[in-house]
């Protein structure tokens, strides 16, 4: 009768229990158990040599003392190298060595034992015997110990190192004593290396891979290649796709060296490693230009693009970052972040922690005066589209009269530069976010022609991958419990791009900038959500569940298209659309509203926040938006009937 797979028999239920027995004793007990094992182990060895040196059965009684007494020696030696202090599972190359010297040690006792009247006449034979002996017994009996605790568990994970390199070796070398990892091949692309054994392991070609998965039931393949091209990582992950085993990366051998990072942190597969477009290399100049000796405000600082911000700003060598955040929780997490960041990079920089919100004027205009700001990035938005449709007058006073407030404060204070963190939902928005933060950039634009000193711009792009609300983060969450997957619609698209690369187009756009300039990063080619859910499905070593495939793993589902949720994203209004010196970054020229025309939009905006008058507000979004086309009726929770409220679905936080 044939084991059903993945279950255990009854002798494999009570070797693993016993073995789990073991791993529980007490300390003391298990010491106990060491000792009594060794001194069995030492008069075996005693014994072996009385036998090979042919001890006159006459002095065996005195030879047995001697041999008491010699074990005695070998304890001492033991302790003191404290292998009764070492967890026996964990035990690595230094045990040879240890295990050489307790044998060496316990020889030479021995031999100086053994001048005993007539017992033999070659006491260094006798002890390079024994010592040898006593050697093979120490090593052997330990790594015997550990095969038996660790090496035959039956739930381990059999995985193959891709990266037969320095990196791979160094991993393998830290893979050893885990209990759940085991590695069984090396995978590399070169020729030089395939038929070569690295650290005990074979190293195959890709071609071979999949045979080894097979023959070795391989679970796992860990990616060991820190160095290695951006381009050539996509390749290699888009090869092992299709194959039953879950991809992941392990940390780069000098983070673990530096205590940045343990073998522990074995982590999926690089978000960027899943698209198409390869960032390109900011240019020194422009990352410069606005923040090298400057005092800079990050407002909205704890959030997705706000912290990496804040990170980028800092590694441009600014004299000052004041850290604008409204949760007390964000503001502590960068804040800190920034501190150690600054340490280890040993970069003075003034950091300033402080919480506010956007909307009080006088307190923002308070700090950019008191720390003399003169570059300001104003990424402080509240951004999760059916969050904002469902709270029309926040969302309408934090986007719009947010921005109004800190754009006046920046003017009155003197800044020389202020950038606005836009988004590609302003481009013909559908829903109240869009449509804020579309009234936002005007706003800008409008005060650009009433400012002197300030230049006001602002970036506008697509989503960023692993922000709050991303997709990836919530497919890797559904993937981990076993599914199923949700895509709102399975013709959706999306543009992606990673948090760093769009932090750092923003700095160097907003440095280009001459006066109420729109830009528009080049985000590449559209990404098919659906495509990116089965992708991760697969590199997670699982299989999409459908028609064609009853017995997969995982099923992805079509929710419906959320509320005021496109199909698609546009970047541009019109198409009056000009290069820039960066081959990711062009410049759009666009109708707004003047000033004269908007500032008494502006007072009316203020008028329904005031008197919560949330049809209002959406009329004067209407009436200022040119291009915004509600596509549902007021949704608004606070004011909604019980009937609204009850259809709002409970993963409304999450977006595409």
């Amino acid at each position: 009768m044939t084991n059903e797979p993945g279950r255990l028999t009854s002798a494999q239920v009570a070797e693993r229990s016993f073995r789990l027995s073991l791993i529980a004793l007490p300390r003391t007990v298990k010491r106990w158990l060491m000792l009594l094992s060794d001194a069995a182990g030492f008069l075996g060895c005693v014994v072996v040599c009385a036998w090979i040196n042919l001890i006159n059965p006459g002095t065996l009684g005195n030879f047995f003392k001697i041999a008491a007494a010699t074990f005695f020696v070998a304890h001492l030696i033991a302790r003191y190298l404290g292998f009764y202090h070492s967890i026996v599972r964990y035990l690595g190359m230094n045990l040879l060595m240890a295990g050489a010297r307790v044998a060496i040690g316990s020889g030479i006792a021995l031999a100086a034992f053994a001048w005993w009247p007539g017992m033999t006449t070659q006491p260094m034979q006798l002890a390079v015997v024994y010592a040898a002996f006593c050697g093979l017994y120490l090593v052997g009996s330990r790594y015997a110990a550990q095969y038996f605790l660790i090496r035959r568990t039956p739930e381990k994970s059999n995985v193959v190192i891709y990266g037969a390199g320095e990196s791979g070796a160094r991993v393998v070398q830290a893979m050893d004593g885990n209990s759940s990892l085991v590695p069984v091949a090396f995978v590399d692309d070169e020729w030089s290396k395939r038929g070569k054994q690295l650290n005990g392991l074979p190293v195959f070609a890709r071609s071979d891979l999949e045979k080894v998965i097979k023959k070795h039931h391989v679970s796992r393949v860990l990616l060991a290649m820190p160095s290695t091209a951006r381009r050539t990582r996509r390749k290699i992950i888009a090869s092992l796709e299709p194959l039953p085993v879950h991809v992941q990366t392990v940390p780069d051998f000098n983070d673990l060296i530096s205590g940045n990072a343990t073998f522990d942190d074995i982590r999926e597969v690089e978000v960027d490693d899943l698209l198409t477009r390869s960032p390109v290399a900011p240019v020194d100049a422009l990352m410069e230009a606005t923040l090298l000796n400057k005092s800079v405000l990050v407002t909205g600082a704890g959030g997705s693009i706000g912290s990496e911000l804040c990170r980028q700003i800092l590694q441009a060598r600014p004299r000052s970052i004041v850290l604008f955040e409204l949760s007390e929780v964000a503001l502590y997490i960068i804040d800190k972040e920034l501190r150690a960041l600054s340490e280890e990079l040993e970069i003075a920089v003034h950091i300033v922690p402080l919480l506010g919100s956007v909307q009080h004027q006088h307190r923002v205009q308070e700090v950019m005066q008191r720390f003399e700001i003169q570059t300001v990035y104003h990424a402080a938005a509240y951004k999760h589209v059916p969050m904002v449709e469902q709270n029309i007058i926040e969302g309408a006073c934090n986007n719009v009269l947010g921005t109004l407030n800190t754009a006046k404060a920046a003017m009155n204070a003197g800044v020389e530069s202020f950038v606005l963190v836009s988004t590609d939902k302003a481009v013909s928005p559908t829903n109240v976010m869009g449509a804020t933060k579309r009234l936002a950039e005007q706003v800008l634009q409008a005060l650009q022609e009433t400012t002197g000193k300030t230049c006001f711009s602002i970036v506008r792009f697509g989503n960023v991958l692993e922000s709050s609300g991303s997709v990836v983060p919530l497919f890797r969450e559904q993937i981990r419990n076993g599914g199923p997957v949700t895509v709102t619609h399975p013709l959706i698209i999306r543009y992606f791009m990673t948090i760093p690369e769009a932090a750092q187009l923003v700095i160097q756009a907003g440095a280009m900038a001459t006066g109420g300039d729109v830009f528009v990063l080049d985000m590449g080619e559209p990404v098919k959500i659906v495509d990116l859910a089965k992708r991760m499905i697969n590199l997670a070593g699982l299989s999409v569940r459908d028609s064609d495939t009853p017995d997969g793993d995982i099923d992805i589902e079509f929710t419906g298209l959320r509320p005021a949720e496109k199909l698609y994203e546009e970047l541009l209004i019109g198409e009056n659309v000009s290069g820039t010196d960066h081959p990711r970054i062009m410049k759009a020229r666009e109708q707004f509203i003047p000033h004269e025309r908007l500032i008494p939009m502006l007072s009316e905006v203020h008028e329904a926040a005031q008197h919560l008058d949330r049809s209002r507000m959406r009329e004067i979004l209407v009436a200022t938006v040119e291009e915004y086309e509600p596509a549902l009726d007021i949704k608004d929770l606070l004011w909604g009937t019980a009937s609204d409220v009850a259809t709002v679905p409970s993963n409304a936080d999450k977006l595409h």
